[in-house]
């Protein structure tokens, strides 16, 4: 992603635009004329501002992963990530992103920015909404694994935990530094994220403990990255307690939500689809409902006398996304699949992949 980046991915997403689709493949080619002292975006070096949005490039992919983890040929998975990057999340990126006038003063950025003035503040749309959207594709395509449905323990709980809390503190610098600038939107955005996280943890296990009769560390810690996805889009457009609405309404829908997989049929090993794809759908729409115009993104929702208006355009935002990810994932997928093949033997898939493919694994326990 990195080397993609910088050839013409840049340039894909924040180039001056053709049609609100995509950004010119030329204009920022190998970030020329972009490591001048003097070129700005919102005050900040454009080399500061490329390698932020770098990561959130990189991270979009990965995601995807999780959906596949242990089914999917190594080599299958190196051209899916890099085709989809190309081909969606470049173009999505620019949708979402490319405000007019962002890196050049007379720059075109993407349609739903600037055409139809849906609101993501950090990436609900384009990172949540469309890597969980991917994320079904490939797996419907890929099948499922052979233990599919059946009922297996957390591998390392502490790891995941871990895990969690250092995604919890990464998202600050994901969320408030999608403010561009160290002031009162960053702040304010830290707080909205923060608040909506405890909440949905909240929903999470509280619904947990309705449903099963206990609650798990790994579902304080689905809980917590639900509340992370949901607030992602909403973090700038609403008040710290329309984020806790946000938070609970996501955590207590995503509970549910994660187990589509067993109803459905998909496998999901990491859910992806029912923390990223759901949270990033329900924090998208709620923007409609709880958005305030005193917030940095300076919009009202239904709920503070804005109507309908910000719904729909969320909605359709979402939806677009959505259609177009999961779409263009599953095509591409298909076709390595009678190509090259995507999906590792049942032998291989038994012994592990970290074991068969790579020669590496988690733990070395001998034993005397």
């Amino acid at each position: 992603m990195g080397v993609l980046w910088v050839l013409f991915g840049f340039s894909m997403v924040f180039g001056t635009s053709y049609g609100g689709f995509v950004g010119s493949f030329t204009e920022f080619a190998g970030m020329k004329d972009l490591m001048e002292p003097m070129t700005t975006v919102a005050g900040l070096p454009v080399s500061l501002f490329s390698i932020f949005q770098a990561l959130f490039a990189a991270i979009t992919v990965a995601l995807i992963s999780g959906a596949v983890a242990d089914r999917m040929k190594f080599g299958a998975w190196m051209i899916f990530a890099a085709a989809w990057a190309v081909l969606v999340y470049f173009p999505v990126a620019h949708w979402v992103f490319a405000f007019d006038g962002v890196v050049t003063e007379n720059s075109v950025g993407g349609w739903i920015a600037n055409k139809l003035h849906a609101i993501d503040f950090a990436g609900g749309t384009a990172v949540h909404i469309n890597a969980g959207a991917a994320a079904l594709a490939v797996a419907i395509v890929l099948g499922k694994s052979a233990m599919f449905g059946q009922l297996r323990k957390p591998h390392n709980v502490p790891l995941t935990l871990l895990g969690a809390g250092m995604l919890w503190a990464g998202w600050y610098a994901f969320n408030g530094g999608s403010a561009l600038a160290a002031g009162n939107s960053a702040a304010i955005v830290m707080v909205t994220t923060f608040v909506a996280t405890c909440a949905a943890t909240l929903a999470w296990i509280g619904v947990e403990k309705l449903k099963d009769g206990h609650v798990t560390g790994v579902g304080a810690a689905s809980g917590a990255i639900t509340g992370l996805v949901a607030i992602t889009p909403a973090c700038g457009a609403v008040t710290p307690i329309g984020a806790i609405f946000v938070g609970a309404i996501a955590g207590a829908i995503c509970v549910y939500a994660v187990g589509f997989k067993e109803k459905l049929g998909y496998d999901d090993s990491l859910d992806v689809v029912g923390v990223h794809l759901v949270g990033g759908v329900v924090g998208t729409l709620l923007i409609g409902f709880f958005a305030s115009e005193g917030m940095p993104n300076a919009t009202n929702g239904l709920f503070y006398g804005g109507g309908v208006d910000q719904l729909w355009k969320q909605a359709i935002a979402a939806g677009a996304v959505m259609a177009y990810s999961f779409a263009v994932a599953f095509a591409i997928a298909f076709v390595l699949k009678k190509t090259i093949g995507i999906r590792i033997s049942s032998e291989e898939e038994e012994k592990g992949i970290d074991t068969t493919f790579h020669r590496d694994s988690a733990y070395e326990l001998e034993f005397a």
